[in-house]
């Protein structure tokens, strides 16, 4: 009933909330995108997107679709898989930032060690910018990551606001430098949140400071201070900061995949786990049990 095609185009549209951005990882004309989801809302019957000029939002049964569209795709795959015989093997170096410790990540990595049983799966956390050194190094296959600000290369997953949270109640004093609660360099959030306090001229000092998204966490909800954080990430029990503490927005962040430069056996992996990721991307939108 459903068109594979049709639901790849829609879970790159639900995950980058951009028909433009969808056409840019489909290598698809956006007209071409358009009427993609346009035949997948005729086939169900309901709008899934609500659009205008400036934004691209999920309705409830566009949400609805996600899931289903996820468990089609999967199974197509797997039928594909096991009928070409093709079976994958090699040693896969992936690397995966600190923000999807708490995120279903390792149930898609499960799903794809049970599929590719002799590929050799090699985990590497760390921070974004980090993985982006190792990667350009040579010491990584794979890298999910969030892009420098910037930037512009690697495959786009989705893209997220960024905001301040907090433990619920912390307030902010805005005649006292902002207490600040971050990553150590290179991380990405680090430099963003850093940047934006500097061009507003907004005084900070760093309360506490870890390699560790558990440990970050941790002085967060002790109320040591705020975070700059992804807002489809948002741990619990912490909250975004109100806007009445005035604190400057911090913008989007990317968060894409990159592929290393070897083109053999692991790259093939690779590029198979990458597709897994793409077609999951919704999975990785917030903690698990939320």
């Amino acid at each position: 009933m459903y068109d594979p095609v049709q639901l790849r185009t829609f879970l790159a549209v639900a995950q980058t909330l951009s028909f433009t951005q969808a056409a840019r990882r489909l290598g698809l004309r956006q007209s071409t995108v358009s009427q993609h989801v346009r035949r997948l809302e005729d086939a169900t019957g309901r709008q899934l997107f609500t659009r205008d000029t400036h934004s691209v939002e999920l309705t409830e049964d566009g949400e609805a679709m996600l899931g289903f569209a996820r468990t089609i795709l999967q199974a197509h795959e797997r039928a594909a898989a096991f009928f070409t015989g093709t079976r994958l093997r090699g040693r896969l170096r992936f690397g995966a930032s600190e923000d999807f410790v708490l995120t279903r990540l390792p149930e898609i990595l499960e799903s794809f060690r049970r599929d590719h049983p002799e590929v050799d799966l090699e985990l590497t956390v760390e921070l974004s910018g980090t993985l982006h050194e190792r990667l350009a190094a040579g010491r990584l296959d794979l890298v999910l990551a969030k892009r420098r600000a910037g930037e512009s290369h690697g495959e786009l997953v989705w893209r997220d606001r960024m905001i301040w949270i907090a433990a619920d109640g912390v307030r902010i004093d805005p005649d006292r430098p902002v207490p600040l609660i971050l990553f150590p360099p290179p991380a990405v959030t680090r430099a963003r949140a850093l940047d934006v306090l500097e061009r507003h001229g907004r005084p900070w000092r760093i309360a506490c400071t870890s390699g560790s998204l558990s440990g970050l966490v941790a002085a967060a909800r002790a109320g040591l201070g705020v975070m700059a954080h992804t807002r489809g990430l948002v741990p619990p029990g912490l909250v975004p900061v109100p806007d009445r503490a005035g604190l400057p927005e911090l913008g989007t962040v990317d968060f894409v995949l990159l592929h290393g430069r070897r083109r053999n056996a692991a790259q093939e992996a690779a590029d198979a786990l990458a597709s897994v990721i793409l077609a999951s991307g919704d999975r990785l939108h917030g903690p698990v049990g939320r």
